[in-house]
């Protein structure tokens, strides 16, 4: 028996930002090392909600790649590719298309969650509703075991597995039921306390040189009750904490929780020994990052490779899949 499979992906939606890095990457570098990993760019997904809005999907694609290759990916180790290169995904999606009831569709949480608060755009189209199946498309093209996701995650993950079993039942087994992989997946937030996020314009990305860097963690929010520099202030309400207690050596943390508590630092003098700490930890990536921008042959013939897996795999899926059905 072989190591188990795990599958995961990201929308392509521009720069990684250290939220991205800090609630799948880094956890995708350590599953990398203990199980067969096929990572995908999830650039059909994007279209769900940015269908109006392509013009930059492919640059989107291309910094993506770059980021996760400088953030740790290794090619040797894990299988990376693009999801619109397999069509062999595209023809599951069809066949889980004609089986798959659209009430299990519309009770999706996030489906009632994302029509409800996203007003901006118009989300009656098919492909935001049947995104679910998609992914299901995504996974069991590849017989993935295992799926790494957080709790809010897993009702997504169930309408997979329901639809694994309900095609096994109508034809004959093809698809195991892929185990949630449960994950705790850091919540970090903006420069400015909200939930980091592009849109926010409060992100701090992996592509930022180390002078954009400081320039951010200089503005990050702090205790807003510590007005004066001699106002002792409350690190659970300061948002530059967040970031210390994941970036500052834990053995340091005591004495800087001590020292704003007791206003024997400031705010700006607290910030810049967080700044050090970031960038001793984000400068590798960025270096990497830069190399690799250098070697666009590299970065393309490491996608061409992880494809070219993928597609053996997902051939293979969807020769017996045509069997079953009998198509």
């Amino acid at each position: 028996m072989g190591r188990k499979r795990v599958l995961s992906g990201m929308r392509p939606t521009g720069s990684m930002h250290l939220g991205n890095l800090l609630g799948a990457v880094e956890n995708w570098k350590r599953l990398q090392e203990q199980y067969e990993s096929f990572f995908f760019i999830a650039d059909w997904h994007a279209l769900t909600t940015n269908y109006a809005e392509t013009k930059g999907l492919r640059q989107s694609k291309a910094d993506m790649l770059v980021d996760l290759l400088a953030s740790g990916l290794d090619p040797d180790k894990c299988t990376i590719f693009a999801q619109s290169a397999l069509l062999e995904v595209a023809e599951l999606f069809v066949y889980f298309s004609m089986i798959t009831p659209i009430p299990w569709l519309e009770r999706n949480p996030t489906y009632k969650e994302q029509m409800e608060n996203i007003t901006d755009k118009d989300l009656t189209n098919y492909g935001f509703l049947g995104y679910p199946v998609l992914q299901a498309a995504d996974i069991l093209a590849y017989k993935a075991d295992m799926v790494p996701v957080g709790v809010d995650q897993l009702p997504h993950l169930e309408l997979t597995r329901e639809i694994a079993r309900r095609f096994n039942n109508f034809y004959k087994p093809v698809f195991p039921e892929p185990e949630a992989l449960l994950t705790e997946m850091p919540k970090l937030p903006g420069m400015d306390g909200r939930k980091m996020s592009k849109s926010y314009g409060n992100a701090i990305y992996v592509s930022d040189s180390p002078d954009e860097m400081r320039k951010k963690i200089k503005v990050i929010v702090t205790d807003p009750a510590r007005i004066k520099r001699t106002d002792p202030g409350n690190p659970e309400l300061c948002t530059a904490f967040v970031f210390h207690s994941i970036y500052t050596p834990e053995a340091d943390i005591p004495e800087l929780e001590k020292a704003c508590k007791d206003a024997s630092i400031g705010c700006v003098d607290c910030k810049k020994r967080l700044a050090d700490y970031m960038l001793g930890q984000l400068e590798p990536i960025y270096a990497k990052r830069q190399e690799l921008l250098g070697r666009p042959d590299y970065m393309g013939d490491v996608l061409a490779a992880g494809e070219a897996k993928a597609r053996e795999v997902a051939q293979a899926t969807m020769a017996e899949v045509r069997d079953a059905i009998g198509i």
